[in-house]
């Protein structure tokens, strides 16, 4: 299979450069990944409010109906609720997993954590079976932590109603 994800650490580098400067913000991160890593068909940021995950950036083919997830639902709210990554290979063979696109094949979701706790998650669905390994589970998780100041920020505004 063509990966098509450069060097972890060439890959993680530019998704540090487009964390400099002003436009450092989660919607820039959501829109690097979903242009430069071919076979991340979607990708979405959620972020924890209570006992729910809302739907923060998002870059795809089209929405998703699930805007809000309560923790501890589907494969989204099973990450948020252990606070570790999911990777889920064949999602029709996952009955965890809350059905948005026809072509999603697999899904990987990765907390995002701030002083410890889990404030929100990288969300990105593959049309292709069996697209996630460590090599992504191990890059998305460095992002991650460049997106916790981000979705601290998306948390806050979530909270103040701003």
């Amino acid at each position: 299979m063509d990966r098509s994800l450069r060097e972890p650490l060439d890959e993680l580098q530019a998704v540090r450069a487009v964390c400099e400067g002003d436009s450092a913000d989660a919607q820039h991160i959501v829109d690097h990944l979903y242009e430069t890593v071919p076979h991340y068909s979607w990708v979405g940021i959620y972020v924890l409010e209570g006992a729910d995950l809302v739907l923060g950036p998002w870059r795809g083919p089209q929405a998703t109906e699930h805007v809000r997830i309560p923790v501890g639902t589907g494969v989204c709210g099973a990450a948020a609720a252990s606070g570790e990554t999911e990777i889920v290979d064949d999602v029709n063979s996952d009955p965890r997993y809350l059905a948005c696109f026809a072509a999603t094949r697999s899904e990987i979701v990765v907390p995002i954590h701030f002083a410890e706790t889990v404030i929100g998650e990288i969300d990105i669905d593959s049309d292709q079976p069996n697209a996630f390994d460590r090599r992504d589970q191990s890059f998305l998780e460095q992002v991650a932590v460049l997106l916790a100041p981000a979705t601290r920020e998306l948390q806050n505004s979530l909270s103040t109603g701003a």
